[in-house]
């Protein structure tokens, strides 16, 4: 497989591959995990498909993945996903648990969507971001080489900041679409009080109330994303410059989200290139 260049953060935006910065040798493993996860998000997202078949879609999307783990043959389905990502596990020993832990939380996705429902709380959320955002940091380190306990819970508190700041980031777009990460508990200690997420977070209104819960979540991110900091220094060379990319860049739009307040719910801030020194220079001083 030849080595593509890694597509930016746009589409499956807890995928820390971003720029130039990647190792030439890691490309294409990095490129067939990203390929596995923007396929398995796309059978959970987009289309028209009803619940049923999104979640028999990635029943057989993972049966795939087993397939390929026994060494055995995939379907035809989904081959341009999966010879890629064989030949990058055998190629590197990749471990396939962090693999499962994404479909887990795509079909969470899915089952949530249907229900209409909501988080309750912030243990249900951080287990959520445990397998929606931190295997894709665990196999990074593996990638890399980097191992022990400290290095996974960095990674583990930097790749679930980043989900979370993707939630507060996509407020306006994720809750028009039956998504609502908000944990009913932290709204209720805002005095929002939540109990048919469907149509009480759609009328949610730009007020104290909102910006202050929406604050609050913002400072949950960046809480996770400092005990995290210390990892850019132990992955080697132009990695750990790619992660101080990924890292300033997510909290540039984190304080972007913030100064926005309740006006996130109905825009999405964006980084421009006018953010780009600021970010440069953060990098340089971590």
């Amino acid at each position: 497989m030849p080595a593509p260049r890694p597509a930016p953060i746009e589409h499956y935006e807890n995928f820390p591959v971003a720029s130039w910065l990647c190792p030439p040798r890691l490309r294409p493993p990095i490129a067939a995990i990203y390929h596995f996860a923007r396929t398995a998000d796309d059978i959970a997202d987009e289309g028209g498909a009803p619940p049923a078949e999104r979640l028999t879609d990635l029943a057989a999307y993972r049966a795939d993945l087993q397939a390929i783990a026994r060494g055995a043959t995939p379907s035809a389905r989904w081959a341009g996903v999966f010879r890629p990502l064989a030949a990058q596990i055998q190629a590197f020993a990749l471990p396939l648990q962090p693999l499962h832990d994404l479909l887990s939380a795509f079909e969470q996705d899915v089952r949530k969507t249907a229900a209409g429902a909501a988080y309750t709380d912030w243990a249900e959320l951080l287990d959520y971001c445990r397998r929606s955002a931190n295997p894709v940091g665990r196999l990074l380190l593996h990638l890399y080489g980097v191992a022990g306990d400290e290095a996974l819970a960095e990674s583990d508190a930097i790749c679930t900041a980043l989900q979370l700041i993707n939630f507060w980031q996509d407020l306006s777009v994720d809750i028009p679409r039956g998504r609502y990460y908000l944990p009913l508990t932290e709204c209720a200690a805002h005095g929002i009080v939540i109990t048919k997420p469907a149509r009480q977070f759609a009328a949610l209104q730009p007020d104290e109330k909102t910006t202050k819960l929406i604050a609050s979540c913002a400072c949950q991110a960046s809480a996770s994303m400092q005990k995290g900091l210390q990892l850019v220094h132990r992955i080697p060379g132009r990695g750990g410059w790619e992660l101080r990319a990924v890292v300033q860049g997510a909290m540039r739009v984190l304080n972007k989200t913030d100064a926005l307040g309740a006006a996130a719910l109905r825009q999405r801030p964006k980084l421009t290139r006018a953010d780009a020194p600021r970010v440069l220079w953060r990098m340089l001083r971590m």
